[in-house]
């Protein structure tokens, strides 16, 4: 399980939200579904989980089921098991507001993007993460540029840091050299790795957490490749990176959600449907992913 004080540390599972078709023909989360998920997460050895991010596809919920994915998810989770949501939204009152509510359920640290309704500049993401802060839970930030349009450089991370908004970042620019920078100009700052297909690289470079998409189908498998390498044992780590890494680059192209949900589904796990606007996989991708999920069972990864 996971450090109390820092409940961001190990493995922590961007979770696919369930939905199933409903009677007005409309998909509804299945939230029984989603709590039996979390639970099986925690009984493989995750340390954690990150309801309400993009595998979550937040941007397609109510208020109220948003609330609800983060109640359940605590609700779920054994003692020592970390819910860290992402509170991300367009406005930083609101975002505020999703924090507080997070605290309410029970949750000891939040995720959080920049402002994404526009490119903000430096002076606006600042703002952004003291406006959150004031909800009271230690914040990792999220890098994310390719969705927000806002890059979170080493630089203004550090500022960040500094100011004392934030305890860590999640890092999904794929650059892997910036893990270095990071502990350069800010020391003590926890980098998590925020994209499946560099585990490997920021692992070794010392990141501490994996906010991670794969394990929702295959959670061991996950597990054992990120305690090697983060024990620097390369003999272990890189043969099971090399054979999980067809579904792992899946996490970073855009249709990542129905990928994991399809591997899921191969898995015997539910993954289901995605809400509009997401569309179903092309018949090429859906031939891609069925292969590389199925090559991994066969060769026993789970």
């Amino acid at each position: 399980m996971t450090d109390r004080e820092k409940p961001w540390h190990g493995v922590l599972v961007a979770t696919a939200l369930p939905f199933r078709e409903a009677a007005n023909g409309t998909l509804a989360p299945d939230f029984d579904t989603y709590s039996e998920h979390v639970s099986w997460l925690a009984a493989n050895g995750c340390h954690g989980v990150t309801p309400n991010g993009s595998l979550g596809e937040y941007q397609t919920l109510t208020p109220e089921e948003r609330s609800r994915v983060v109640q359940v998810a605590v609700a779920a989770a054994p003692e020592g098991f970390s819910v860290m949501p992402g509170v991300a939204a367009y406005g930083a009152v609101e975002a505020r507001r999703w924090a507080e509510d997070a605290a309410e359920a029970g949750c000891a640290a939040v995720m959080l993007l920049p402002p994404n309704a526009f490119r903000a500049d430096d002076r606006s993401v600042v703002a952004h993460y003291r406006e959150v802060a004031k909800a009271g839970l230690p914040i990792v930030a999220y890098n994310n540029p390719f969705d927000t349009k806002v890059d979170l450089v080493p630089e203004l991370l550090a500022e960040l840091y500094h100011e004392g908004l934030i305890k860590g970042v999640k890092e999904f620019s794929g650059d892997v050299r910036r893990t270095y920078q990071i502990a350069e100009l800010a020391p003590g700052l926890d980098v998590l790795c925020g994209a499946d297909d560099v585990a490997l690289e920021l692992a070794i470079g010392g990141a501490v957490g994996w906010v991670s998409g794969y394990p929702n189908a295959l959670p061991k498998a996950s597990i054992d490749l990120w305690a090697a390498a983060t024990a620097g044992d390369l003999a272990t780590a890189l043969p099971l990176y090399r054979s999980l890494h067809p579904l792992l680059r899946w996490d970073s192209k855009t249709e990542f959600v129905q990928a994991i949900k399809l591997s899921m589904d191969l898995a015997g796990r539910y993954g289901g449907p995605c809400r509009p606007p997401r569309v179903p996989l092309t018949a090429e991708q859906d031939k891609l992913v069925r292969e590389a999920t199925v090559r991994a069972l066969e060769e026993g990864l789970s």
